[in-house]
């Protein structure tokens, strides 16, 4: 049976990959000086990380999907995701990285902001490839981190470490952005999916029977995690997901208002709204009048 180890210390990470401990919440690992390393395990991850793979060694799983990584991939993990791993015969894990327990942030800038870094939940395949001159960066972002590492503790080293951190996740986002206009023809393509799966949403009876679709619900449509389909579309769109699908919601009850004979109840029921009031504080809100107002005002 394989193995599964949980990952919620530092500490507990350097010893898996026979790596020494410097800081009790944080490391840069350079798994090429790794002394040992499991070769095929399932990884409970309790702590944040984010590598740059430099050769391809072996393979990651999530679920019943595996990729393999080539020079310059990023790949980062959040607490509580559980990832598979598989090494190759002869090989060894060539990435460097950071690794960092949420209690290294807790109270500083970075730890108010860290949910808007949507990349730590993003699936395998939607990983970051970076350019010659975005890997330097990373790895001068990493060699920073790694000095205040190396520096005696005073009461400016927790504050340093953490704004070094947040400077690395930034120039990440910075990178997504990048890489979101390199893939626009792929993107434009995902976004007609989108409005595909949302057409055939509401010609059935699914809302009826399901009640309004989530952004998740499309996100499994496309074959994309629902951070990176959120993100896909608000790069493309400059709306969230949930405003474009509202849109399209409030789209449809127009032409229910104004093309049929049907109450307000029943279209709010047909859309997918568990209660007409609802239906109704959502419609006023982006139309700024209530349905009925709307349906008087067009007469």
């Amino acid at each position: 049976m394989e193995e599964v180890i949980k990952l919620e210390t530092i500490d507990r990470y350097n010893k898996l990959y026979g790596l020494e401990t410097l800081h009790p919440l944080v490391a840069i690992v350079d798994l090429s000086k790794a002394t040992r390393f499991p070769t095929r395990a399932t990884l409970n991850f309790g702590l944040y990380a984010l590598y740059l793979k430099q050769t391809k060694c072996g393979d990651l799983r999530y679920g019943k999907q595996t990729y393999d990584y080539q020079e310059g991939t990023v790949t980062s993990f959040a607490p509580g995701q559980i990832v598979g791993i598989q090494m190759e015969k002869g090989a060894s894990p060539q990435s460097y990285g950071l690794v960092f327990h949420p209690d290294l942030i807790r109270g500083t800038s970075l730890g108010h902001e860290i949910k808007h870094y949507s990349f730590f939940a993003y699936d395998s395949h939607e990983a970051l490839h970076l350019s010659d001159e975005e890997k330097g960066i990373f790895r001068d972002c990493l060699d920073k981190i790694r000095m205040e590492l190396e520096h005696p503790v005073d009461k400016h080293s927790k504050q340093l470490i953490s704004r070094n951190i947040e400077l690395l996740l930034d120039y990440c986002m910075r990178f997504y952005d990048r890489q979101f206009v390199t893939r626009s023809k792929a993107n434009k393509d995902i976004l007609m999916k989108f409005e595909n799966l949302l057409d055939a949403y509401f010609q059935n009876d699914r809302p009826q029977t399901d009640g309004l679709p989530s952004v998740k619900y499309f996100a499994d449509g496309v074959h994309l995690s629902p951070n990176y389909f959120g993100d896909l579309v608000k790069k493309e769109t400059g709306h969230t997901a949930q405003e474009y699908i509202q849109n399209k919601v409030i789209d449809i009850a127009k032409e229910e208002i104004l093309g049929s004979g049907k109450s307000v109840s029943e279209i709010a029921y047909r859309l997918g709204f568990q209660y007409p009031q609802h239906f109704t504080r959502v419609f006023k809100k982006n139309v700024s009048y209530t349905p009925t107002e709307y349906r008087e005002l067009q007469v």
